[in-house]
């Protein structure tokens, strides 16, 4: 069952299924390391809950709700 990034807890991981949006979104985010079929893991939250911070490839990385709602996961 696919989700979106944000329906993933600090903790939990997912595969990437795709990206939803604008053509110049998905670019920034593919620029960003948000590929499909890697995996992303969601490190913790601000306070509030956004921005959030996830791991991909190796690295991390900030990301607003706004951004990551658009992301489609299957929970790993």
């Amino acid at each position: 069952m696919e989700y979106s990034l944000i329906d993933l807890k600090p903790g939990e991981s997912g595969c990437i299924k795709g990206i939803d949006g604008s053509s110049q979104s998905k670019k920034r985010l593919m620029a960003m390391g948000i590929i499909q079929g890697k995996e992303i893991k969601v490190e913790t939250a601000a306070p509030m809950g956004d921005p959030r911070i996830y791991t991909v490839l190796g690295y991390r990385l900030s990301m607003r709700n706004v951004e990551a709602k658009n992301i489609r996961v299957v929970r790993n």
